[in-house]
């Protein structure tokens, strides 16, 4: 299983992300409110895109540097930011 977290500023762009993603195939897209350190307005917090792939089988890793890769350049060219290593989420 391979898990990702791409914050977002804008609830647009992580909204038309996921769909995108989804429809790529994906098994596990979901948008959520990210709050973030040191933030206690509900307005301030962020809008993340939590993915989690279970049909990663790759040992080598190499596919999942890959994910990483691609989702840390999507974060990046939409303002956001991308977590390598995100808590697990229910």
């Amino acid at each position: 299983m391979s898990d990702h977290l791409m914050v977002f500023p804008d609830r647009d762009d992580a909204d038309r992300i996921a769909e995108d993603l989804r429809d790529e195939g994906f098994t596990e897209v979901r948008v959520v409110r990210e709050a973030l350190a040191g933030e206690d307005d509900g307005e301030d917090h962020e809008w993340a895109v939590h993915v989690r792939e279970e049909m990663v089988a790759d040992e080598s890793g190499a596919v999942e540097q890959g994910l990483r890769e691609r989702f840390a350049a999507l974060a990046e060219e939409h303002d956001g930011w991308y977590d390598p290593e995100p808590s697990p989420r229910d």
